[in-house]
């Protein structure tokens, strides 16, 4: 009986081996295209002259000194427009944005903004789905660039609405939620630790005892935590979360599916549920901030440099003004960092709105005497 043999099974005739298969994908035009779009997104970032360190004032018997990181002098006004520059490349380098197929993020706002710049940049269609309680100032600026609106009732719809629009369209979901903390080159590549860094080398206190960020992907907090433990600085971080978000609950628990039932008023940062970017481990710290102490700290900033900014940098503020008051009461010299994440002009309908505050029911009285009676007296009061 006559038996055959297919080819690479056992017993094979050595001379029929099995058939290399190749399939060859390159595509010349689009590769073209690719490293024209790669090149344009880098000579952003050359253009860009690194964010000034500014210096909030502070007694100098104290020997403390106060930072801000100020990222609203980025080309798009924020802290995310690094984050955004790195996405970009992520997604152009593994192959997920293609020209004319549109790029959509979920976000509440500037890091919308920012993607919207890029999208620009590199000729491709962007779509923004956002809360609709966004401030109309970043509408406006995403809608500049040439991008799209999209807007949800529920901030915890975002993420769902984003992925069936990349589905329906056959776009590129950004997803900056999960891509933030590997996007971000955090052994350096002058990321936003190694700035800070390299701005410090000639003050007093070159290493700073405490830097605070605030999260909305837990990208920054991530980058700075990652880079101060692989260059081994002595430097504690602390993360400062807003109301009506579950960073801080999550974080203390250990719950990594803690959720909030309701959407953060303090745009840019806070979550409703834990985001696969925070990395909770490499924190060392974290503080709750009242809605309306981040209003009071974002207030006093401007009466103490002239600069308005965005809700999130009164919330790192407050948890900063807090730690030199610890370290004053501890006699313990040194230097704290925290960020300006983004502009106050986009915010003049909120947080710099009386109006805007007793519709939301803040008080923002007792937390501005606070500061108030801290830089007089060097004592925060209970």
């Amino acid at each position: 009986m006559n038996s055959t043999v297919q080819p690479g099974a056992t017993g094979a005739d050595p001379g029929s081996a099995t058939p290399t298969l190749d399939v060859d994908r390159s595509d010349p035009v689009h590769r073209a295209w690719l490293n024209e779009a790669v090149r344009k997104v880098q000579a952003d970032a050359n253009r860009s002259a690194d964010t000034h360190l500014l210096g909030f004032p502070l007694p100098p018997e104290w020997g403390i000194d106060l930072y801000l990181k100020d990222e609203s002098t980025h080309p798009t006004g924020s802290l995310k427009h690094r984050l955004a520059r790195s996405l970009f490349l992520y997604g152009l380098c593994n192959g997920w944005i293609r020209p004319e197929a549109p790029v959509i993020e979920a976000s509440s706002g500037s890091t919308a903004v920012s993607e919207a710049y890029f999208a620009g940049l590199i000729g491709v269609p962007f779509i923004a789905v956002m809360p609709r309680t966004t401030s109309r100032e970043k509408c406006r600026l995403i809608e500049f660039h040439g991008a799209r609106c999209h807007f949800v009732d529920d901030p915890r719809k975002m993420y769902e609405e984003a992925a069936a629009l990349a589905e329906q369209t056959g776009g590129h979901y950004m997803d900056q939620f999960t891509y933030a903390e590997r996007a971000t080159d955090w052994r350096g590549n002058n990321n936003i630790a190694e700035s800070v860094y390299s701005q410090l080398r000639l003050e007093r206190h070159p290493v700073p005892t405490w830097i605070v960020a605030t999260a909305g992907t837990g990208g920054t907090s991530a980058t700075i935590a990652r880079y101060v433990r692989y260059m081994q600085h002595d430097t504690r971080i602390c993360v400062a979360d807003p109301e009506n978000s579950c960073f801080f609950d999550g974080w203390k628990n250990r719950d990594p599916h803690a959720t909030s039932d309701r959407g953060s008023r303090i745009e840019g940062i806070g979550r409703p549920r834990m985001e696969p970017s925070f990395v909770a481990g490499a924190i060392d710290r974290m503080m709750k901030v009242p809605d309306a102490a981040s209003v009071a700290a974002v207030r006093a900033l401007d009466r103490a440099i002239g600069r308005k900014a965005g809700g999130s940098t009164g919330t790192g503020l407050w948890s900063a003004l807090k730690i030199v008051a610890e370290m004053a009461d501890q006699g313990r010299r040194g230097s704290v960092v925290t960020l300006i994440c983004d502009p106050g002009e986009r915010y003049l309908d909120k947080y710099y709105s009386d109006a805007w505050l007793a519709e939301q029911g803040l008080d923002i009285t007792p937390y501005a005497r606070a500061i108030d009676t801290f830089l007089s007296s060097g004592h925060w009061p209970e």
